[in-house]
């Protein structure tokens, strides 16, 4: 598996990561596993920005594509369900 990192992000990620006593893929595994196992819907539940500036500085940018009204209304229903 190949993962791209700005490098600024790897170098903030691996100092966080090493004053926790991790490595940066415990850290990176940590962080994928709290993402799966918390039962989120989609990435804007994720709570990643309290995650990302822990190690990066700035705001966290996401970007998803835009849902189509019917989808959104189509889920609505189907969680009431």
């Amino acid at each position: 598996m190949t993962l791209s990192f700005d490098a600024a992000v790897i170098e903030s990620a691996k100092k966080f990561a090493a004053q926790q006593g991790l490595s940066l893929s415990r850290f990176v595994e940590l962080l994928l596993r709290k993402a799966i196992s918390g039962g989120y819907q989609s990435i804007e539940d994720l709570p990643i920005s309290d995650w990302v500036s822990m190690v990066a500085e700035g705001e966290a940018e996401y970007h998803t594509p835009k849902r189509k009204r019917k989808d959104l209304k189509d889920e609505f229903f189907k969680g009431k369900k």
